[in-house]
């Protein structure tokens, strides 16, 4: 647990968790906290045990707000993508008058890389922590959405270079991981729009204006995923179209080596035939002059079927 004083985006770290029980005379304070610190936060801040509880579930938790008499409870969740799979991790928040309490399972990047933006903004409320908070998460969906739609087309292109069984896999897959988060960006664009519209005393009235543009961007990531799921059912199509444009392929080449060995496989059919008055079967070259004609037959028609690009 972490436990730090902010004042105009300035840290000054505290080792007495105590001390943040009482509001301090500017600033705010923010405690970065695992779930198992919730045993100590519990009591000192009064939080609901309804709460506490959503927090140590493993199960992941759905985007939501709920308000309480002394703080309100926020769950959001972060996005990462690895190229492989998409990652989405509950972070917990606790809103109060004073101080605000974001307890998370795992690391999240959003958390380390909101200290410059704190800074540079000279934050000096909880609330506008919240809002710069939400913002940076929801703003790292634009850079995952973009990972994956170069994920797409490199998909793309290499499934119409050569295309492989492991396709169908990658494609199966992505697609369940976009409609994963589409399903879950539903309550999310619920809380937001909560942040925004509902009379919230723990939030500034101006401040909650801000929320509406966080509100328009998730507007647009729903509308990305939506066109991301889209573009997998035709990299599917264009799959299947591929495989059945290889298997048209080979079908003709195997027709055209086919057509070229009906001829010579009729030559030798009738000289293997056991009869002796064929012509030319006690020719002293008679063998050699049969092999040339079935090769140069067999040449002809090879040239024939390039010539008009059955081959």
């Amino acid at each position: 647990m972490k436990i730090r004083h902010v004042i105009n985006g300035n840290f000054e770290v505290l080792e007495e968790i105590e001390k943040t029980i009482t509001p301090p005379a500017e600033g705010f304070y923010w405690i970065d906290a695992d779930v198992e610190d919730l045993a100590v936060l519990q009591p000192l801040f009064g939080m609901h045990d309804l709460a506490v509880e959503d927090c140590l579930q493993e199960e992941e938790q759905r985007p939501k707000i709920e308000l309480y008499e002394q703080h309100y409870f926020i769950v959001i969740n972060s996005i990462r993508f690895d190229d492989e799979e998409i990652f989405l991790r509950a972070l917990n928040i606790f809103l109060g008058r004073h101080y605000i309490i974001t307890v998370t399972r795992q690391k999240i990047s959003e958390l380390r890389t909101l200290k410059p933006i704190l800074w540079e903004q000279e934050v000096c409320r909880p609330d506008q922590f919240l809002y710069h908070l939400v913002d940076l998460v929801v703003d790292n969906y634009f850079l995952v959405g973009d990972r994956i739609d170069m994920r797409i087309e490199a998909l793309e292109e290499d499934i119409l270079m050569h295309t492989k069984k492991s396709h169908l896999n990658e494609i199966i897959g992505l697609r369940a991981e976009i409609l994963w988060v589409k399903k879950a960006l539903g309550p999310q664009r619920e809380l937001i729009f909560t942040l925004n519209k509902k009379e919230l005393r723990l939030i500034d009235d101006q401040l909650q204006k801000y929320f509406g543009d966080v509100y328009e961007n998730t507007l647009k990531i729903a509308e990305s995923f939506e066109t991301y799921r889209d573009l997998m059912g035709n990299l599917r199509e264009a799959y299947q179209s591929s495989l059945s444009s290889r298997a048209n392929e080979i079908m003709r080449v195997f027709t055209a080596i086919t057509t070229i060995f009906m001829p010579l496989t009729f030559i030798t059919g009738i000289y293997g035939m056991n009869f002796d008055i064929i012509p030319g079967l006690h020719y002293r070259f008679g063998a050699y002059v049969l092999l040339g004609i079935m090769a140069i037959l067999g040449f002809s028609m090879f040239v024939i079927f390039r010539k008009k690009e059955w081959l």
